[in-house]
């Protein structure tokens, strides 16, 4: 096996390679090395499985140094669509106007049923940037890809592939251990929403919060504000999210430096139309590259549909919702 060419085919799916991109996604390294799939995941990010666990996180590390030093990438393009001036003001509106205006909406919303601990929340993704060629390629490497996370995490599913890498319309199921640091940095949905839904009302006390919890380990050296992004962006990938707790992460998001707004509506792989937010800048030294974290969110219902690694306007990396809901057994959508 060609492992570069193997890495490089799925470099869209790259994170940048710190710990808050790798600690969410070693649940997903799991899956796949316990099944033997070659396919990625989402929590947070992505994995390519080589040998066992510990090869799978390095190879995401390769990824992001092949993705930053190689390919041109795809670009960021306004939203297409006759109607894409449709949605919120955004010229001349900073990130922390537009996210203080997000959460005024969100904390006004009821938060809804809280699944039970036995259903499973299903997500349907769209890699970014959509690739022709793969979405000609179906199969393990196609453009789409479902999932199913049970809400107490003890058990995720998803496609089964046949040698040739088409899915056979069955499911694996995997046993998992996401709750009380039985695998490490994971968390439930259960879990992540629980503490969604304590989060103080105000920024500073949702920092103060999360510093608290303290659920993702600072690095040694890093910013404060770094270190609260890190927090931040993890629950910013919640299956499933209170309103008034994402009001209360978006208030806290718009006291850190860094951000920035999108004059227009982009589109996305998902097909929507999404308001662009960049936060969490990193350089490269040797490559002199900057990246950010696009976060791609609904203009209508101010809720994350995708997040993806940019750097100027090319499109390096990431997923978008095409669907999700809470679902009672694995395989069901709706």
């Amino acid at each position: 096996m060609d492992e570069l060419t193997k890495v490089r085919e799925l470099r869209a799916d790259a994170p940048v390679p710190d710990r808050a991109r790798l600690a969410p996604g070693r649940a997903r390294l799991i899956e796949a090395a316990r099944a033997g799939e070659r396919r990625r995941e989402l929590w947070r990010r992505r994995e390519f499985v080589i040998v066992g666990v510990v090869a799978a996180v390095t190879a995401v590390a390769v990824t992001v140094s092949l993705l930053v030093g190689g390919g041109a990438g795809h670009r960021v393009q306004p939203a297409s669509s006759p109607s894409a001036t449709q949605g919120p003001r955004l010229k001349g509106v900073s990130a922390a106007e537009f996210l203080r205006r997000a959460a005024d909406v969100l904390a006004a919303e009821p938060d809804g049923t809280v699944p039970g601990a036995k259903q499973w929340v299903y997500t349907k993704d769209a890699r970014e940037p959509l690739d022709e060629k793969r979405a000609k390629a179906g199969g393990m490497l196609g453009p789409e890809q479902e999932s199913w996370l049970r809400y107490d995490g003890t058990a995720t599913a998803g496609p089964r592939w046949n040698a040739k890498g088409e899915d056979t319309g069955k499911l694996t199921i995997t046993p998992m251990h996401l709750e009380n640091g039985a695998e490490g940095d994971d968390r439930s949905p259960r879990e992540m929403y629980r503490v969604l839904a304590a989060l103080p009302a105000d920024a500073q006390g949702t920092l103060e919060y999360l510093r608290e919890k303290n659920a993702i380990a600072d690095n040694k050296g890093e910013s404060q504000a770094k270190a609260d992004y890190n927090e931040i962006s993890v629950l910013l990938n919640a299956k499933v999210m209170p309103a008034k707790g994402l009001a209360s992460l978006y208030r806290a998001l718009a006291t850190l430096p860094g951000g920035e707004l999108t004059d227009h509506l982009v589109d996305t792989a998902a097909g929507r139309r999404a308001v662009a937010l960049d936060y969490g800048r990193t350089a490269d030294a040797k490559l002199g590259n900057v990246m950010r974290d696009q976060w791609l969110i609904d203009p209508r219902t101010y809720r994350i549909v995708g997040m993806r690694m940019v750097s100027g306007d090319q499109v390096l990396g990431g997923s978008s919702l095409v669907a999700t809901a809470v679902v009672d057994e694995a395989g069901d959508r709706s």
